[in-house]
């Protein structure tokens, strides 16, 4: 296995076009270790050079509702009344501490997510 490091745009480009080749490699064969070991450089080099933001608490509980198919209602017992919800959903009120824990624990969301200082609206 002749292996190193990606440092480069056109090493990450050379490994991707390598790992294409060997996604069909069966598991514990070289050619199967090798994937493995190019897909954990592969990662490694993404998320220093392409690290991915968590979505705002907002937006991350909008995409947990579409994709639950979850009305305010459901959110009353995470966050509150419906008034609550809205406030939250609006932007004008920010979650609090139990409210974080709830939607982490119910809905599955990251805590990072939740408590990420919410962007500013326009």
């Amino acid at each position: 296995m002749d292996l190193k490091p990606i440092k480069t745009d056109a090493d990450y480009k050379a490994t991707l076009k390598e790992i294409e080749g060997l996604m069909m490699a069966e598991p514990d064969t070289p050619e199967g270790e090798k994937l493995d070991v190019l897909t954990t450089l592969v990662e490694s080099y993404e998320s220093r050079h392409y690290p991915l933001d968590l979505p705002d608490p907002v937006e991350a509980i909008k995409f947990e509702m579409e994709r639950k198919g979850l009305s305010i209602k459901d959110l009353e017992p995470m966050i509150g009344k419906r008034n609550r919800v809205y406030e939250v959903l609006n932007r004008k009120r920010s979650l609090t501490l139990k409210m974080i824990w709830r939607l982490h624990r119910e809905l599955g969301i990251p805590a990072d997510s939740l408590i990420k200082p919410p962007k500013e609206c326009p």
